[in-house]
């Protein structure tokens, strides 16, 4: 590893922690992240490698980054994409003082007291200057076109936020990076994940010796990135020109009509499912064309079996009644099948790899073990158990969150995320988004009476920050990003430490940037994600109106610490439904294990009806059909000569997606700020 690369890797960190913000909100481009593959990483990688690396290369040698060091410059950027976009900043800043708006316009919120809940210092105080921490934060500070100067940001505001909100973060963060290296050794060499991102990356890297990829020579590579790049283009053009050109290329098929063949598929909702997510995905169908046939299969029937499950409970008169809340933090028959198939794998996980875990684990608490285990996985036990720790600790005293409740919370988290980073491992999985929360999942365990109103919001407060919209989560960019340098022989407790320095300087950098932006125009207080900052507030509002029906609002949450699993009143409806969502996964993780010739794999119980899930869908049956239909009937020599041609759909897509961002930003540059086209690529 070397200084030039840390220093190389801090550069793109400090670039796509601070142009984030402009190209999604400010620009309104395609994600500048989105998912777990980036077109803007990806995107620029393509560009590089195929063009500006062999310049490099031709002006002097020494120039040419070897590949071990582009794996670590990568894998810095990777890490830091959790920063700026839907995992954090999207939400963060106007969580943080968007509350102290809606306590004077929404109903309820003075006459339930519901601020006396927030502890010290987890939200932005304004009252030294509401007019210009808090109005100028929704109205902005500059006037007509000229902007503010940095010490017009109220700056001072903000740095007791951050003291709260950083730690809590940063020991979450670190202790996923650590348990990222423990899993790594198992998942990589004792399982053979195929990490489909990581095996599209590798064919785009430079031989050591530093010569070009040997993909860039492939007829068939340019033919599939060429078909796709210029797919996209023209649609881009057809958006600036449409007077000249003749309409959009259509990238998937409306099959709407074909839902009233069944009853059953209408009643779930399979008229809305078939003309909303049609698009094809290029991206999608190579991933697909690489996966067992089994997996892309799964993914794809996966959201036309939950329509089908959705009608058939419609049918017979079973809905949504009788839950409690809404989608992101709600108990709902949805949101708590995901959890049980969520938590179920991670058992299976754990199941399989137990030996390998348990020795890790023994390692890193001093025990002798007859296997030898490398150190980083050891020291990453230990920086898992220590992250947990301090966040538990610092949760307590901070928040005021009683310490099982945030060491429950912080497992669950962690939970989930390996799941996630197993998925992208193992299928290539790029966008995933989850039903429910570990707030949720602590509610139905507990019950609003238990849990009271103020360990709710404090719960649901830690999910807006750090589990709300996982599309983006640190762990599973981790995942690539340790194979990616692993495969290049990179040491890989050095690359969790760059990645670790890289989620320093991403906080440093993206905070900063974020408010000024938003102090300077003000932000569009319409917008859904500013809306988010009430959702908290107003659930636990509705809890407590509920409680209070019920006579046993006063003594709600009156048991402490360890006390209050005695106070404990599971939800029976929604413990039954988690438990079914589990033994679905269990029973196929099963069937899967026993009998070679099983057809579907248990990843169908956590994608489907969900948002990512109903995305892919066609996508993922497009690439089984093309793998299914190529090996059959041109063998395993086909399928091999064809794989150039997928990872050339992936690189057009990636460049049809870049492509635009810079021509958005030269527009902008141009016009002296006149809002580009919109143009998006993948789901938003």
């Amino acid at each position: 590893m070397s200084i030039r690369a840390v220093i190389v890797g801090l550069i793109g960190v400090a670039f796509i922690c601070s142009y984030t913000y402009f190209n999604d909100w400010i620009m309104r481009q395609t994600m500048f992240i989105g998912n777990f593959m980036p077109i803007s990483v990806y995107g620029f990688l393509v560009i590089f490698l195929a063009l500006i690396y062999p310049l490099f290369r031709k002006i002097k040698q020494s120039l040419a980054l070897r590949p071990a060091e582009i794996a670590v410059i990568l894998g810095m950027v990777l890490a830091a994409c959790a920063i700026p976009g839907s995992n954090l900043l999207r939400l963060f800043t106007p969580a943080l003082i968007m509350p102290n708006r809606y306590e004077n316009t929404e109903p309820g919120w003075q006459k339930q007291k519901i601020m006396d809940y927030v502890p010290d210092g987890m939200l932005v105080d304004v009252s030294s200057d509401e007019e210009t921490i808090l109005s100028g934060f929704t109205r902005g500070l500059s006037e007509a076109d000229d902007h503010i100067a940095l010490s017009d940001v109220p700056w001072h505001a903000w740095i007791k936020p951050m003291v709260f909100w950083i730690p809590l973060l940063l020991s979450l963060w670190f202790a996923l990076l650590g348990l990222a290296n423990v899993v790594h050794r198992q998942w990589a060499d004792h399982e053979h994940l195929p990490y489909p991102i990581v095996t599209f990356t590798r064919s785009l890297f430079p031989s050591t010796d530093g010569q070009r990829s040997p993909i860039f020579a492939n007829r068939l590579f340019w033919i599939g990135l060429g078909a796709v790049f210029t797919i996209h283009g023209y649609n881009y053009l057809n958006l600036w020109f449409p007077d000249y050109l003749f309409g959009q290329v259509p990238l998937g098929v409306d099959w709407s009509p074909l839902a009233k063949l069944s009853d059953t598929f209408e009643r779930g909702g399979g008229e809305g499912f078939l003309s909303g997510y049609s698009t094809i995905f290029f991206t999608v169908v190579a991933v697909a064309y690489f996966l067992p046939k089994d997996v892309s299969l799964s993914l794809g029937i996966g959201p036309f079996l939950w329509v089908f499950l959705s009608g058939t409970l419609a049918i017979y008169g079973i809905g949504q009644a009788g839950w409690q809340g809404q989608w992101p933090y709600g108990i709902t028959r949805q949101s708590m099948m995901n959890m049980g198939s969520y938590f179920a794998l991670l058992a299976v996980l754990l199941y399989t790899g137990r030996h390998y875990y348990l020795t890790v684990f023994k390692r890193a608490a001093g025990l002798k073990t007859a296997d030898e285990i490398e150190s980083s996985a050891i020291w990453g036990a230990r920086v898992f158990v220590m992250g947990i720790a301090f966040f538990t600790a610092y949760a307590a005293t901070a928040a005021n969150l009683d310490w099982p409740l945030a060491l429950m919370f912080a497992l669950g988290c962690v939970a989930i995320y390996l799941v996630m980073s197993r998925l992208l491992a193992e299928t290539g999985l790029i966008f995933i988004v989850t039903f429910g929360t570990p707030a949720t999942l602590l509610w139905a365990i507990f019950g609003a009476r238990a849990l009271g109103p103020e360990m709710l919001l404090i719960m649901f407060m830690f999910c807006i920050v750090m589990f709300y919209d996982p599309r983006e989560a640190l762990m599973p960019f981790v995942i690539n990003g340790l194979k990616l340098a692993d495969d290049y022989r990179v040491k890989l407790g050095r690359t969790a430490a760059v990645m670790a320095l890289a989620l320093v300087a991403g906080l440093a950098v993206g905070i900063p940037v974020v408010l000024y932006f938003q102090y300077d125009k003000g932000v569009d207080v319409s917008a859904w994600h500013i809306n988010q900052s009430k959702i908290p507030f107003n659930e636990v509002i509705s809890v407590m109106q509920r409680l209070d029906a019920q006579g046993q609002l006063a003594d709600a949450g009156s048991a402490t610490g360890l006390s209050r699993f005695l106070a404990m009143d599971p939800g029976g409806q929604a413990l039954l439904t988690f438990l079914i969502g589990a033994g679905l996964v269990l029973l196929f993780s099963m069937f899967r294990l026993r009998y070679t010739n099983w057809p579907l794999h248990p990843v169908l119980f956590l994608v489907w009806g969900t948002y990512a899930g109903d995305c892919f869908a066609q996508s993922f049956l497009v690439g089984w059909l093309i793998k299914t239909l190529v090996t059959k009937y041109g063998g395993a020599g086909i399928y091999q000569h064809l794989k150039p041609l997928m990872f050339g759909l992936i690189a057009g897509e990636m460049l049809g997606g870049v492509g635009p961002m810079i021509v958005s930003l030269i527009y902008f540059i141009v016009t002296g700020g006149d809002l580009p086209k919109q143009f998006m690529v993948m789901p938003t």
